[in-house]
């Protein structure tokens, strides 16, 4: 089983698609992608705190103006994806 250093690294680059971000947070939590439906609390689900902010750490590297406030604010699925798919809308990766 992989530690959450690794699943987090797996999750470093910028999700392009939806089902990239759903993959993502389903492999930090430990679950399968299906179980990541649109409004479930991701915090519910297990994601911490810490993997939250690397998660913030490498996206905003990689050019993406997301905040730790505005994600742990609204831990869906659905928030976060609408929220990376405005930040890739003005800085494509």
């Amino acid at each position: 089983m992989a530690n959450s250093t690794d699943r987090t690294k797996s999750a470093a680059a910028p999700p392009v698609t939806g089902e990239e971000l759903r993959s993502a947070l389903a492999g930090l939590i430990g679950i399968p992608p299906s179980e990541v439906e649109d409004d479930a609390n991701l915090i519910r689900l297990g994601l911490g705190s810490l993997e939250m902010m690397r998660l913030v750490t490498k996206w905003r590297r990689a050019g993406l103006d997301v905040t730790f406030g505005e994600l742990a604010g609204t831990p869906t699925y659905a928030a976060w994806n609408e929220r990376i798919t405005e930040e890739l809308a003005k800085n494509p990766v």
